[in-house]
C-alpha cells in the first residue's frame, strides 16, 4: 500500500479516536491485521492502566495514546499489502479494510457466542410479548447474573427471574428513552443495590440497546453484596460501574444522577433512599417499596381499634398508608407519580412499584395535606416531614 492509502486511513481513524477519548469505560479492544502476499502479522491492543494502549506486534511491545497507535498504523501501512482494523466497544464493532485499490469502513453490532445465543434462544419460555433483554444478544450479562448456565441455557428455577428482570426493563424503558433523548449520557444511582441484577441489565439495555453512554453507583451497606457486584462488573468489563459500602443516609455524590433506583430496600432505607433523590435534585425515580415497619410501630386510627387488633390487618394497611404518603411527599416536591403493580403478588407481596418524574416545583397544598395525615395517624416518617 501507498503513503495516500495510509492518509485516508489515518482520517477514519481520527474519529475513531474522538470515540475513544469520549467512551474509555465502554472500550473493549483493537484488533489489527497486516497483510503481506501469505503472511499476516497482527496486533492486539488493550486498555492498561492510566487510559494507555498497549500491545505487541513483531516480538516488540508498545504502549501509548491513541495519537500513537494511529501513528503506528499510518506508518506500518506501507510495508504491507493489505490491513484490516477492528475496534471493539460495547455493543458495538467498526472494521476499517484498506489495500492498494479501496478503503472502506463499516459498523455493526457487536454479536454473542452464536452457539450460547441459539441455546439460549431456544431455551426461555417465551410469551407473545417483546422481550427487552433478549437471551441471544444478552447471553454474556445473563449468565454471569446467573440466569444462564455454562451450556448457555437459560436455567428451569431462573425462568421467572428472567421474566421479572425483563419486565422491569419494559416498565423503566419510556423514562430511559426520554432520558437518553435529552442528554449526552445517563448517570443512575440504585440505592440499596443488593446484587445489582436489575442495575446490570438496564447498564446493557442503555448502552448496548439504546445506545447511549451511561454510569451507575451502586450503594449497599452490605460489603458482600458490594463486593459480589463489583467481581460482576469486571468480568462483564462493565467499567461505568462503581460500588460503594455505605450506608444512603451517609453518602456524598460527586455527580448529578439523572435516576434514583431503590427496590426493596430493608427497614428504613426506601425512605432515606427517597430523601436522597429529594436533597440532590434527581430528577427521576423507580422504587419498589419493601419495609413498611416504621408506620406500623406508630400509626393509629380512632375508631378503627377492633380492626387493627389484628396484626396481619394493621401490617396491610400500614403497607397502603405508607406507600400513599410517599407518594404525597414525592407530588408535594415537585414529582409526576405512578404507581403500578410491577411483578404478580404470587411472586412476592411487595410488588408496588413507584415511578416519579420531577416535572415541577415544591406544592405547599399537597405537603400541608401530608402533614396533616402525619399527624392525624400520630407519625414521622424518615421520608420528611
Amino acid at each position: 500500500m501507498n503513503r495516500q492509502t495510509a492518509d485516508k486511513v489515518d482520517l477514519f481513524l481520527m474519529g475513531m479516536q474522538g470515540r475513544y477519548e469520549d467512551g474509555k469505560d465502554f472500550f473493549l479492544y483493537i484488533d489489527v491485521d497486516f497483510v503481506s502476499g501469505n503472511k499476516k502479522y497482527s496486533a492486539h491492543i488493550e486498555q492498561a492502566e492510566g487510559g494507555l494502549l498497549s500491545y505487541n506486534f513483531m516480538g516488540n511491545s508498545y504502549k501509548g495514546s491513541f495519537l500513537d497507535v494511529r501513528d503506528f498504523v499510518k506508518k506500518t501501512i506501507p510495508e504491507f499489502d493489505s490491513m484490516l482494523f477492528v475496534y471493539s466497544e460495547r455493543g458495538k464493532q467498526i472494521t476499517v479494510k484498506a489495500d492498494n485499490k479501496d478503503v472502506s469502513s463499516q459498523t455493526k453490532d457487536l454479536q454473542v457466542n452464536e452457539e450460547k445465543a441459539a441455546n439460549a434462544s431456544a431455551s426461555a419460555v417465551m410469551s407473545d410479548r417483546e422481550y427487552f433483554i433478549k437471551p441471544d444478544r444478552a447471553a454474556e450479562l445473563l449468565e454471569a447474573i446467573g440466569i444462564l448456565a455454562k451450556n448457555g441455557k437459560i436455567r428451569n428455577d431462573k425462568i421467572r427471574k428472567y421474566n421479572q428482570i425483563d419486565h422491569f426493563v419494559e416498565l423503566v424503558d419510556p423514562m430511559l428513552r426520554k432520558l437518553c433523548s435529552n442528554k449526552k449520557q445517563i448517570r443512575i444511582v440504585d440505592c440499596g443495590c443488593g446484587k445489582s441484577y436489575l442495575s446490570f441489565a438496564l447498564n446493557y439495555y442503555i448502552k448496548e440497546v439504546l445506545g447511549k453512554n451511561c454510569y451507575f453507583t451502586g450503594l449497599d451497606y452490605n460489603g458482600a453484596v458490594i463486593a459480589e457486584s463489583a467481581r460482576i462488573a469486571k468480568q462483564l468489563h462493565y467499567n461505568n460501574m462503581q460500588f460503594i459500602e455505605t450506608d444512603i443516609g451517609a453518602y456524598e455524590p460527586d455527580c448529578q444522577y439523572d435516576m434514583l433506583l431503590t427496590l426493596h430496600a430493608c427497614d428504613t432505607a426506601t425512605d432515606k433512599a427517597l430523601r436522597f433523590a429529594l436533597d440532590h435534585k434527581v430528577a427521576s425515580i423507580v422504587c419498589v417499596p419493601c419495609c413498611h415497619k416504621e408506620m406500623n410501630s406508630q400509626y393509629h386510627m380512632e375508631g378503627f381499634e377492633d380492626i387493627l387488633k389484628y396484626g396481619i390487618l394493621k401490617a396491610r394497611i400500614a403497607d397502603s398508608l405508607t406507600d400513599g404518603l410517599r407518594t404525597m411527599y414525592l407530588e408535594g416536591h415537585g414529582y409526576d407519580v405512578s404507581m403500578l403493580e410491577y411483578i404478580s403478588p404470587i411472586d412476592t407481596p411487595k410488588n408496588l412499584m413507584i415511578k416519579a418524574i420531577r416535572t415541577s416545583g415544591k406544592n405547599d397544598a399537597i405537603l400541608n395535606k401530608y402533614r396533616k395525615i402525619c399527624n392525624e395517624l400520630g407519625v414521622k416518617l424518615s421520608i420528611g416531614g
